[in-house]
């Protein structure tokens, strides 16, 4: 657990430093990727989800 928690909190802030870098290169990209793996494996992984969901449901509720 605390392994694959500092795997996940070492490519989230890879991820940060290449998007604020402005130029998101294929070794970017899969730094992305591999942090997507991670997290979905995560215990984070449903409350990540409940959140995005709910945010999805949110904005779909509001009328232009």
């Amino acid at each position: 657990m605390v392994i694959s928690l500092s795997v996940a909190v070492l490519l989230l802030v890879l991820a940060w430093i290449f998007m604020r870098s402005g130029g998101l290169k294929f070794s970017h990209a899969l730094i992305c990727v591999l942090l997507g793996f991670q997290l979905a494996s995560s215990s984070m992984a449903a409350t990540i989800h409940d959140g995005l969901a709910a945010t999805a449901q949110a904005v779909s509720g509001i009328d232009p």
